[in-house]
């Protein structure tokens, strides 16, 4: 069980809400609006245009309006959160909260909308009039069982998706853990034994989603505050409890709960005890979903028994029923095939996505939220964690298909490799590189990359992830009991990766007679380079890429950047012609930016600057860019004028002297660079265009300025890449996560595909010439 989250007090609460700006979400254009042209275009006469083409075919309205990813969050006020009917403006700071998480979890533009109006049929016919403008309707914090009347009417009138979210959300999430409970003990649903507390919005919501994948109806037992809802019985009835009744002699939950698989309670703290866990069958699955404070605390069910698996509804226990699991990325999926409806199908196609999702290794994001402890599949982890980066790649393919399958989707998807990597674009700028960079990985001949930190953890998880996602093979350096053991401890096989002993290496002599040979009038003796061999994994490593026993190399999360780097170069050189450098490549607000060096050489020479400057330029053609350098200075053009930016001066002349195939201008201060319109001023300049390759005046403007663009610009950093020496190598940055290793081990790869393609293409000039 993790640690109590610390008590939020009300006068931090209002302070969050309130400044420094009162809310929440905010409007922001999709368009330019610049000059008077912009203006005309976005209002009269431009929109006249989709006007008519809208009114001839109601269906463009999704391509020409925000529809198509715009979901209106609508609540009464009638059952705010655990506060009850407190109005419908009160109701706005949470429904506010709920577009906030649509858009950041799944990139669903929201709004909310209070209406005031508790009579439900008044709701009803209020809504249907606007509802259409909307591409999916969230209803929020609505009370039973006038939601169950809302939502049903609501999606009669109106060919868009209506969910309220109190009811199937928690359904989808909660059958996602039910699953992996029943996994996890060797249970069926067609089986199980449920015993669902509390009979409202959610409670009836759960029972029928279990019901619809296979829970038998005289397995299922409804109870609320009366006890069990059984055939016959007349008080505290109505439709929706009746649709449930059960043919059993139980009239009260401890008697349902006897001999009972499962209990799910959302209902009221206290309603289960001690006495009533341990009357229910071995390995109970026990969901206690009361808010704020559940039926029965997992401490009182640990004391029952010993073999239960438990969930809540809180954040501070394993296991946690989250709804933010669900609504974002279900409407995605929904909206992104133009659904009329979200129905049976699509909420069992989120649910199992969700439980399958469960069982996967877990990114450093879930550990960083686990407080570093790395969550692994069972009874502790059997349902995603919220901050789950591939939620949102993961879940929507599964519902978008379902919706196709069942009929009720507009536009079908036909390419949904294609699709999931787009929506893992839409809130990972660095997605689309790197899966193109994968992609042409994959596409050739598999390298072979050596990880020189075999022992950690994180090495072994992202060499496995290497191998698994067939992007070449890999080979851990470290000692074989050490090893292995960590594999068994982050779930690796054992024999899933090979693991080289450097000490033991039947290349261990052959490697240290070649390095003495290198090393020897370097001041190194015999016996210095046989210790490096045994006991430097990096020597060694780098040995295995120069000897052609592997491609390439990653390294670096136990050693600082410098000596890791100083490491690789005993064994390695720097590639003819080339200067060793590094390089970052900066996403920030629609721009892709190349920044250099970052790493190597802290104040370089003008012939250092001019060397940057094509590798960095060669570098970014590997990428599929076209390159735009500028040599960035204090002064633009000699003005002001200073000793520093004559070497920037010096460097720009040596480019003019070698006739390189790209642009390039310089000196000139960064904004100067980056402005499309800077020709304007200086006519003169060579760029056709803002500049995508930033050749900075040393390492430390080039670190400060990677670095502030993350922290305080928002901007996405890949890198710093390594480039230049003859074999490739990266150096991750210390204590590196496993998403951070495994993106360097596809770099390292991808410079030996971007060089195969190369010589593929002057072999194929050369056969032409010919």
């Amino acid at each position: 069980m993790s640690d109590r989250k610390s008590k939020i007090d009300d006068d931090e609460a209002l302070s969050f809400h309130r400044y420094p700006e009162p809310g929440k979400i905010a409007l922001r254009a999709t368009k330019p609006m610049a000059t008077q042209r912009d203006l005309s275009l976005a209002y009269s006469p431009g929109v006249a245009a989709p006007v008519r083409a809208i009114a001839e075919n109601e269906d463009a309205v999704y391509d020409y309006t925000s529809k198509g990813n715009f979901v209106a969050v609508i609540s009464n006020g009638t059952a705010i959160l655990g506060l009850g009917d407190l109005g419908a403006m009160a109701s706005k700071p949470v429904m506010e909260g709920k577009a906030v998480l649509f858009k950041r979890f799944a990139d669903v533009d929201a709004m909310d909308i209070e209406v005031e109006e508790n009579d439900p049929e008044a709701f009803i016919e209020c809504v249907r009039r606007f509802g259409r403008t909307f591409g999916g309707i969230n209803l929020e914090d609505i009370k039973g069982p006038d939601c169950f009347i809302i939502e049903e009417k609501l999606r009669e009138y109106l060919d868009i998706p209506v969910f309220h979210d109190d009811q199937h959300g928690t359904a989808i999430i909660s059958v996602a853990g039910i699953i992996n409970a029943c996994e996890l003990t060797g249970r069926n649903l067609e089986d199980l034994k449920v015993v669902v507390n509390g009979a409202g919005a959610a409670g009836i919501a759960v029972l029928e989603l279990l019901k619809a994948m296979g829970v038998r109806g005289q397995n299922a037992i409804l109870c609320d505050s009366k006890g069990v809802i059984y055939k016959g019985r007349e008080g505290g009835m109505n439709q929706w409890k009746s649709a449930h009744a059960a043919d059993t002699q139980a009239r009260t939950l401890e008697e349902a709960l006897d001999g009972a698989d499962c209990f799910i309670g959302l209902s009221v703290k206290g309603a289960v005890d001690k006495k009533m866990v341990k009357s229910m069958a071995a390995d109970p699955i026990i969901f206690a979903m009361a808010n704020p404070d559940p039926e029965i605390t997992p401490e009182e069910v640990r004391e029952a028994r010993s073999d239960a698996i438990m969930a809540t509804g809180r954040s501070d226990y394993p296991n946690q029923v989250n709804n933010v699991l669900g609504f974002p990325y279900i409407f995605r999926g929904a909206l992104d095939v133009r659904a009329r409806t979200i129905n049976e199908e699509m909420k069992i196609a989120a649910a199992r996505a969700l439980a399958a999702l469960a069982r996967e290794d877990v990114p450093d994001e879930v550990a960083a939220a686990y407080h570093g402890a790395r969550p692994t599949f069972g009874r502790d982890y059997i349902i995603p964690a919220p901050f789950d980066p591939r939620l949102i790649s993961y879940v929507p393919p599964f519902v978008a298909q379902a919706a196709i399958d069942s009929g009720v989707a507009r536009k079908p998807i036909s390419d949904m490799a294609g699709y999931k990597a787009a929506l893992a674009r839409r809130l990972d700028p660095t997605a689309a590189i790197l899966q193109s960079i994968q992609d042409e990985v994959r596409s050739r001949p598999k390298k072979t990359i050596v990880f020189a930190e075999g022992e950690e953890p994180s090495v072994i998880r992202a060499a496995f992830a290497f191998q698994n996602q067939e992007l070449g093979e890999a080979i851990l350096i470290g000692r074989e009991e050490t090893t292995k053991a960590n594999m068994r401890l982050v779930g690796v096989p054992e024999d899933a990766i090979r693991v080289v002993n450097a000490r033991l290496s039947d290349r261990n002599a052959d490697y240290a007679d070649w390095l003495h040979k290198r090393l020897q009038r370097r001041g190194y003796l015999k016996r210095d380079v046989q210790r490096l061999v045994n006991n430097d994994r990096n020597v060694f490593a780098a040995c295995m890429v120069a000897g052609g026993q592997a491609d390439g190399m990653v390294t670096g999360t136990t050693r600082n950047y410098a000596q890791a780097l100083s490491d690789v170069q005993l064994a390695l050189d720097p590639r003819a012609g080339e200067r060793v450098m590094g390089m970052s490549l900066v996403l920030s607000q629609g721009r892709t930016l190349f920044i250099a060096d970052t790493n190597v050489t802290e104040f370089p020479a003008a012939d250092a600057l001019a060397d940057m400057a094509c590798e960095a330029a060669a570098a970014a053609r590997r990428f599929g860019v076209e390159p735009r350098v500028a040599m960035l200075s204090y002064s633009t053009f000699g003005n002001p004028a200073g000793d520093r930016a004559e070497k920037i001066q010096d460097a720009v002349r040596l480019l003019d002297a070698r006739s390189v195939d790209f642009e390039y201008e310089g000196e000139m201060n960064a904004d100067v660079a980056l402005d499309p319109d800077h020709r304007r001023i200086y006519p003169f300049s060579r760029l056709s265009g803002p500049a995508n390759i930033l050749i900075m005046p040393a390492i430390h403007s080039a670190s400060i300025s990677t670095k502030l663009l993350r922290a305080a610009g928002g901007a996405t950093v890949l890198g710093p890449m390594l480039l230049g020496l003859e074999k490739p190598v990266q150096i991750a940055r210390l204590g590196a996560g496993v998403s951070d290793l495994l993106t360097l081990a596809v770099l390292a790869a991808h410079d030996l595909s971007a060089e195969a393609a190369a010589e593929e293409a002057a072999a194929r000039r050369q056969a032409g010439s010919e």
